[in-house]
């Protein structure tokens, strides 16, 4: 079932959650809403949930209007961060409550129920477990059951809110997995919000980035990250480096360096001041040897780990900065901490300005 949301607006009291977002899932896709705690992510799934009332603004269930409809009637499955499993129920009984629960006019029989949970357990490979009861078993364990139960009623719809945020990494990146294997079994359209960008990326077809109350950028994983269309998006997935300076030529100035940059026609003016990013591996590391070009900075801390080094340094300006390199590329060039180098950025993204934006 597909989703829109159209002008959507919630407050509460002084505080805006949601200022005029407007936004389209496409049926059978898993989305992601991404963002920092208090951007509103968890606000729009309760939304379009039912859970919560929109201000202004419509959400639409494959083109009708469903703003109106109670939670019940939305045909949406809801899984929760914590679970939310009965605790004096089996695990069983706790996938076979929805259905139990439905109307005696659309209850199927009771055989029929019976038959539905256990193969819900077998899809979430739990089925050795239905005799036991949430205390008895591990946080991953009780989201799958979480999941099975949600999935019983059959919706057409999935939101999941912070689905794996209760648990160690390990069991996160376990289920991360599992999860993305499941929805390409069931093509359920799928939402579910996370201010992890690791999961995000590796799990969904879209990521909607969400700032403020606002949709800062959508895309696929490869597209938001690749290609950030705003200081916050690019500050906010993944390691980047940020230098503050003005635009001279086509580089930018930090202090008394010079950053070799990817002018643009549409880009900023000259001297117009800037934030410049960098990812990580974008910058390679050179001997200071009196050369122009490129940023002088002092290495604080050499990490190597497998086959990359990640190197840690004090830049001209005192910003703590980053590189990535290979381990045979960091082995030839000998850092030691202490050791003053140039960096030169091969990748170089430039913004206006933004007061607050970035990382």
């Amino acid at each position: 079932m597909s989703i829109q949301v159209r002008n959507i607006t919630k407050r509460f009291g002084a505080f805006s959650a949601l200022d005029d977002v407007t936004l389209d899932f496409p049926s059978g896709d898993l989305v992601a809403l991404l963002g920092p705690s208090g951007c509103g992510k968890t606000t729009l799934l309760r939304i379009i949930a039912g859970l919560e009332a929109a201000d202004g603004g419509q959400v639409l269930l494959e083109g009708e209007d469903a703003s109106a409809r109670h939670v019940r009637e939305r045909q949406v499955g809801f899984v929760f961060q914590h679970y939310a499993l009965f605790r004096h129920m089996t695990v069983f009984d706790n996938v076979a409550f929805g259905l139990r629960m439905k109307p005696r006019a659309q209850r199927p029989p009771e055989r029929q129920i019976r038959e539905k949970a256990q193969r819900l357990l077998e899809l979430v490979q739990l089925d050795w477990l239905a005799g036991r009861f949430p205390s008895q078993l591990s946080g991953g364990q009780r989201q799958r059951i979480a999941l099975a139960r949600a999935l019983a009623v059959e919706p057409r719809v999935l939101l999941l809110d912070e689905p794996f945020g209760a648990l160690d990494a390990k069991v996160r990146k376990e289920l991360r997995r599992w999860l993305r294997r499941l929805h390409d079994e069931l093509h359920i359209t799928s939402i579910f919000v996370t201010h992890d960008q690791e999961e995000a990326l590796e799990v969904a077809d879209r990521v909607v980035l969400m700032n403020q109350g606002r949709i800062e950028q959508t895309g696929t994983p490869e597209e938001v990250y690749s290609q950030p269309a705003t200081p916050f998006v690019y500050g906010f997935l993944g390691a980047v480096n940020l230098f503050h300076g003005r635009v001279d030529g086509e580089g930018v100035r930090v202090g008394g360096d010079l950053l070799p940059g990817t002018a643009r026609a549409d880009g900023p003016a000259e001297g117009a001041r800037v934030m410049a990013f960098a990812r990580p591996y974008e910058i390679d590391i050179v001997a200071d040897d009196g050369a122009d070009g490129g940023m002088a900075a002092k290495v604080s801390r050499v990490l190597s780990f497998g086959v990359t080094t990640r190197v840690e340094l004090e830049g001209s300006e005192g910003q703590h900065l980053e590189v990535e390199l290979t381990r045979e590329r960091a082995d030839a060039l000998g850092l030691a901490v202490g050791q003053t180098v140039r960096l030169l950025p091969s990748n170089l993204r430039v913004f206006e300005y933004e007061e607050g934006a970035g990382i």
